[in-house]
């Protein structure tokens, strides 16, 4: 059960970070080194993701 809670949780941070990338695209003033950040968090969280939902997953 909490592997499936924390999973949940990275979900959730993984959707979030989603909406906030798209929040800062929206900007006339894009800010892109705050946006390549967010979107490398955002891929951290998508390796972590698979690597918890498939332990044989190596993005290497």
């Amino acid at each position: 059960m909490a592997l499936e809670a924390h999973v949940e949780e990275l979900s959730t941070k993984h959707r979030n970070l989603d909406k906030l990338i798209q929040e800062e695209e929206s900007h006339p003033s894009v800010d892109d080194a705050r946006i390549h950040e967010l979107k490398r968090q955002k891929l951290l969280l998508k390796d972590r993701l698979a690597k918890l939902q498939n332990p044989q997953f190596d993005s290497r």
